[in-house]
C-alpha cells in the first residue's frame, strides 16, 4: 500500500465554539482525506455536508451496500484509508452486507454511522424510535471493531482510535450519536489535530535457519514452480520473484487475485487452480517442488485440493496464521514476500542452463504457442454467445490501461480470458460469497483511477440488485464500462439444480434488455447477441468517452470450471 495520508496544516481559527461534526470533518481533512463515500441520512447529513464544504468531496451512492463497497474499492486501489458515511438504524442494516464484505478484504476502511442520541432522563420519552437498532451488537457480531463517541470531548479521540484501528487493513465502525455531533467544543490556540496515523510495521525477513532448510530443498529441485498471490503483489515482489525463478529454473503461476503478475514472462503459466488452462495443468503436474508467495491456497487456487502434486510445498506469508490455513504445507517461511525471495537469492547458487529442465526450449515454445481458445469448443446459439469467446474478444477490444472488477456468479469462468496490467488492476468481490457488491466496488475503483478505464463484469442477477447505481455513474462522471454477462438466470444456482437433477424454474428470469434502460441514464449502450454485434461496438470500446453498458446475452449452459469442480467434489462425498 502507499504511504499513509499526509497530515495537512491546521486551518481552524483559534478560540471558536464549533459543533463536533465540523471539528471531526476538519480532523478528517487534516488526516489527508479528500474523498468520502456514503448515503446521507438525517443523522449524518450535517457531517457529510460539512466535509463537502471544506473540500472533502462526498460521493453519494444509491444504496448503503454500494456506498461501503465504493469506500473499499477506493481503499484497495489507492492504499489510502477509505471512508464511508451512512445513517443509523435501517441504513446500518441496509449496509451490513457491504460492511461484512469490506471487513474480509484486508483494505483499510472506516465506516462512520449515525446513531441515536445518548442520555435522556424522561420517564416517558417521545417515541417510538422506529430507527432503533442495537448497532454495537450487530456490528460486533458481523466482525467489525466498533468505537462510539459518547461526549463532545471524547469524539475526536474516538475518531482517532477508529481510524488507527482501520489503517493496518481492517474495517472499523465509528458510531456518532446525533446529540454528540451537534454539541459544541471550543478550539483554542494550543489545539492540535490528532491526524497522525500509526506507522505500519516494517516488513520482516524469515528466520535464517528456515531459509537454509528451504534452500537445500530448492537445490535438489529440478522442476520448481513459483506461485504468487496478492500478498506478493502488495510486497512489490514481482521483479525479485522473477530473478529467483531465473536462478533456479522455475516456471511461474499466480492465484486468481495475483492475476497477470508475470504477464510478459515467457515462463508464465497464468492462473493456477480452478481457472488454469490445459497447458498450465500439464506443467503443474510435472513440478517437483512448489514455492508459494503471498497466496492463501484456498479451494480455487488448489482446484478444491486436487492441484498440488505430492512434492515439497513451501508457503511464504507475513502472517504465520495464514500458512497452512486451507491446505497442508510442508515448510513455512514467515516473512515479507520480497525480502524472503531476496534471502533465497543470497544463498542459492546459479543453476546451469542445462539443469533447468523446466525451461527447455521446447517447453518455452509450448508456452509461447499456447492459445487458450483451443481449450474449448465455442458454444454459441442463435441468440447468445459463448462467454469465453466473448471474453477473448473483449481482451482485444478494451483499452489496455484498464481495471477489471468482477461481481460474483457463474460467469467468473471468464476470468482467465481477459488480461490486466497487473494484480493491482484486478478485483474480485467474492469475499462474502455473494452477488451485488461488484458495482459499488467498481465505482470506488473508477474514482481512484479516473485516467484509466474501469470495467465491471457483472451477471444479470447482481446487476438487477444494484441497477440504481447507473445514476451514480453519470452523476459522479466516472469512467466505467459495464459488461452484463446476461444468462437470464442466477447461473450458479441453475447449475447447482441441474447437478441435483432438479427443475430450474426458481432461478431463471425473463430475457430483459438492459441497454434501453441504461440509455435512459445517459449511457451509450448496446445489446450483444452475437460476435458480430460485439464487433460493431469495437470503436466505442477502443476509446470510451463516457459510461458504456453492454448487455451481453451469454449461453447459460456454459458452466464455470469452479462450478464443475464443486459439484464433482460433492458427488464423491455422496
Amino acid at each position: 500500500m502507499s504511504a499513509p495520508n499526509k497530515p495537512r496544516a491546521k486551518t481552524m481559527k483559534p478560540h471558536r465554539m464549533l459543533p463536533i461534526y465540523e471539528i471531526l470533518a476538519q480532523d478528517l481533512k487534516d488526516l489527508g482525506i479528500d474523498a468520502v463515500f456514503g448515503l446521507v441520512s438525517d443523522d449524518t447529513v450535517l457531517f457529510a455536508t460539512a466535509l463537502d464544504m471544506i473540500g472533502v468531496r462526498f460521493h453519494g451512492a444509491r444504496h448503503e451496500n454500494s456506498a461501503i463497497a465504493m469506500a473499499e474499492g477506493y481503499a484497495a486501489t489507492t492504499g489510502r484509508l477509505g471512508i464511508a458515511i451512512v445513517g443509523r438504524g435501517p441504513a446500518t442494516a441496509n449496509g451490513l452486507h457491504g460492511a461484512v464484505y469490506a471487513s474480509r478484504t484486508g483494505s483499510p476502511v472506516l465506516i462512520i454511522y449515525g446513531d441515536a442520541a445518548t442520555g435522556g432522563n424522561a420517564l416517558n420519552p417521545l417515541g417510538p424510535d422506529y430507527k432503533e437498532l442495537n448497532a454495537d451488537g450487530v456490528l460486533l457480531a458481523a466482525g467489525l471493531q466498533v468505537f462510539r463517541a459518547t461526549s463532545a470531548t471524547g469524539a475526536r479521540a474516538a475518531l482517532a482510535d477508529a481510524a488507527a484501528a482501520a489503517w493496518p487493513g481492517n474495517t472499523a465502525a465509528l458510531l456518532l450519536p446525533t446529540n454528540v455531533q451537534r454539541s459544541k467544543l471550543e478550539i483554542g490556540n494550543d489545539d492540535r489535530p490528532f491526524s497522525v496515523m500509526p506507522t505500519r510495521p516494517a516488513p520482516e525477513k524469515a528466520r535464517p535457519h528456515a531459509i537454509e532448510t528451504v534452500a537445500e530443498i530448492l537445490k535438489n529441485s529440478a522442476q520448481p514452480l513459483i506461485i504468487a498471490g496478492l500478498g506478493a503483489h502488495m510486497a512489490n515482489a514481482g521483479e525479485t520473484l522473477e530473478q529467483l525463478g531465473d536462478r533456479i529454473g522455475a516456471l511461474f503461476a499466480t492465484s486468481a487475485r495475483g492475476k497477470d503478475m508475470f504477464h510478459d514472462n515467457p515462463y508464465n503459466l497464468g492462473i493456477i487452480g480452478s481457472f488454469s488452462h490445459s497447458a498450465a495443468r500439464r506443467f503443474i503436474e510435472q513440478a517437483d517442488c512448489v514455492l508459494v508467495f503471498g497466496a492463501g491456497l484456498n479451494f480455487w487456487t488448489t482446484s478444491f485440493g486436487t492441484f498440488v502434486p505430492s512434492v515439497p510445498l513451501i508457503q511464504v506469508d507475513t502472517r504465520r496464521s495464514n500458512i497452512g490455513r486451507w491446505c497442508n504445507i510442508d515448510f513455512a517461511l514467515v516473512g515479507d514476500a520480497d525480502l524472503v525471495a531476496k534471502q533465497l537469492l543470497d544463498v542459492l547458487p546459479e543453476r546451469a542452463e542445462d539443469e533447468k529442465t523446466f525451461r527447455l526450449p521446447e517447453n518455452r515454445q509450448l508456452i509461447a504457442g499456447f492459445d487458450i481458445a483451443q481449450d474449448f469448443q465455442a458454444a454459441h446459439t442463435a441468440r447468445t454467445v459463448d462467454p469465453r469467446s466473448l471474453a477473448i474478444a473483449l481482451d482485444k477490444l478494451l483499452p489496455r490501461n484498464r481495471n477489471l472488477v468482477y461481481d460474483a456468479g457463474n460467469f467468473l469462468g471468464v476470468t482467465p480470458y481477459i488480461s490486466v496490467p497487473g494484480p493491482g488492476h484486478f478485483k474480485f468481490t467474492t469475499n462474502f460469497a455473494s452477488i451485488g457488491l461488484g458495482f459499488g466496488t467498481a465505482l470506488g475503483v473508477a474514482k481512484a483511477r479516473p485516467d484509466s478505464t474501469t470495467v465491471l463484469l457483472i451477471g444479470d442477477g447482481g446487476f438487477l440488485m444494484t441497477l440504481g447505481e447507473l445514476e451514480t455513474v453519470v452523476r459522479e462522471d466516472l469512467p466505467l464500462v459495464i459488461v452484463v454477462l446476461n444468462d437470464c438466470a442466477y447461473g450458479a444456482e441453475v447449475h447447482f439444480l441441474k447437478a441435483h437433477q432438479q427443475p430450474v424454474t426458481t432461478s431463471v428470469f425473463p430475457d430483459v434488455d438492459f441497454a434501453p434502460i441504461a440509455e435512459g441514464f445517459a449511457f451509450e449502450a448496446s445489446t450483444v447477441r452475437s460476435m458480430n454485434d460485439l464487433q460493431r461496438v469495437a470503436p466505442l470500446l477502443a476509446n470510451p468517452q463516457g459510461p458504456i453498458l453492454l448487455d451481453c446475452k451469454i449461453n447459460g449452459d456454459v458452466a464455470s470450471p469452479s462450478m464443475t469442480e464443486l459439484f464433482g467434489r460433492e458427488s464423491t462425498r455422496g
